[in-house]
């Protein structure tokens, strides 16, 4: 066999196998399907200026234009206010099935913790059923829940002049593992994510044992900001570590993955503190909780690579790159993700959000950019076919199935 065979065989696997998608969010619903600037497809930037005038200057811009134009058949010269327009002419069923169908997604796992306050402009995990071959399961957000858990709390017991903020501390622990032991138990619920890296970042100091004190006089000051403003978010590295180190017990009792958002953010992170080496304490204290690094961990996809590749409870996604990265820088995130992570342990995600458009681009993008690096590898004799189609296999599939315990058959077409 022809090297020529090989890669076109290898470009079949590649642009056709069918895929578990183990990090997305939820589509917007149709009455709210233009809630957010589209402008969100292609960066994670906010503020007008930037979404209206840098983001459509961008390398990921040009590429999601090029592509979603021909997706539309627009034609080669098509602009990105064409490509919207053409999008807001379309049926929202239409949109969906364009996006979904090329993007070979067999599963989803959903993170529907994000929207806050706009949460009911998007559909139920549910409903994306019927975009897949295979039921749709859930990621539970701690912080998320955390934060439900204590407005519940408050507005109980705000009233009542004999609540102690020892009580309320002591209520608080209790309803956090019991909430977090029935989303373990619920076999929808295939995992746990931590925002941690954007609230306090991913320093997180490791055991669940938090001085009785701080914890309350910490959530007494939770209680007056929200008396005043209405308003809760947990962004005190105390309560927030103490959230993420009981979701780590939890997790390993009942197996399930935690994932960390890492790197890759809006500017709502500090950069320095994205970075996954912060998690090295962490990953030591709870060597039977399986860790997955989402993002690429990017610009840190090199750390990322070395701790998946020294602590066997470590796994690596290489999602949200697609589409936010040039095609070039797509590449060299790849080639990162492969200099040192055993390839066992890499797994594949959109982070698609809010636009069908966004899975079809994470999808398309991801391929392209894994047949081309797979491609120069079996080129220069560094890879055999059959290595190379086991890594396609792994990153897009097998892995995923594997580790959040999901027991798929893959459906190919």
């Amino acid at each position: 066999m022809d090297i020529n065979t090989d890669l076109w065989e290898l470009s079949r696997v590649v642009f056709s196998y069918p895929a578990i998608d183990n990090h997305a969010h939820a589509f917007l619903s149709e009455e709210h399907r233009d809630a957010f600037p589209f402008e969100g497809l292609i960066t994670e930037a906010s503020g007008e200026r930037a979404l209206k005038e840098d983001a459509i200057h961008t390398m990921a811009c040009f590429r999601a234009t090029t592509q979603l134009a021909k997706l539309f058949a627009l034609g080669p010269h098509a602009n990105w206010e064409a490509v919207k327009a053409h999008r807001s002419s379309l049926s929202y069923e239409q949109l969906c099935k364009m996006c979904m169908e090329p993007a070979h997604i067999q599963c989803i796992l959903i993170d529907d913790g994000l929207g806050g306050a706009d949460k009911a402009k998007l559909y139920d995990y549910k409903w994306h059923d019927q975009l897949t071959s295979s039921p749709t399961k859930r990621i539970v957000r701690v912080e998320t829940l955390a934060e439900d858990i204590l407005r519940r709390l408050m507005d109980q017991n705000i009233a009542d002049n004999n609540v102690t903020p020892s009580e309320l501390v002591n209520a608080f622990a209790e309803e956090l593992r019991k909430s977090l032991h029935a989303s373990a138990s619920d076999p929808d619920v295939v995992g746990f994510k931590s925002i941690i890296c954007y609230r306090t970042g991913l320093d997180v100091v490791a055991g669940d044992s938090l001085c009785q004190v701080t914890l309350e006089r910490l959530l007494v000051g939770l209680v007056l900001v929200y008396m005043a403003k209405g308003t809760l978010r947990l962004a005190d590295k105390a309560i927030n570590d103490y959230v993420v180190n009981v979701a780590m017990t939890i997790a390993a009792e009942y197996d399930k993955p935690v994932q960390f958002h890492t790197g890759l953010g809006d500017n709502d992170i500090t950069l320095k503190l994205s970075s996954p080496s912060h998690l090295q304490p962490l990953i030591k204290a709870y060597p039977k909780t399986k860790i997955v690094l989402l993002h690429s961990s990017y610009p840190y996809t090199q750390e990322a690579g070395y701790l998946t590749a020294v602590y066997e409870n470590v796994f690596l996604d290489f999602g949200e790159i697609f589409p936010f990265l040039s095609p070039d820088g797509q590449r060299e995130v790849i080639r990162q993700v492969l200099e040192l992570a055993p390839t066992n342990k890499i797994m594949w995600s959109t982070d698609g959000h809010f636009w069908p458009e966004s899975y079809y681009l994470g999808s398309i993008q991801a391929r392209q950019a894994m047949f081309e690096v797979l491609e120069s590898s079996i080129r220069k004799w560094e890879l055999s076919l059959p290595q190379a189609i086991g890594i396609v296999k792994r990153a897009f599939f097998e892995n995923a199935n594997r580790i959040y315990n999901l027991g798929l058959e893959p459906r190919t077409v």
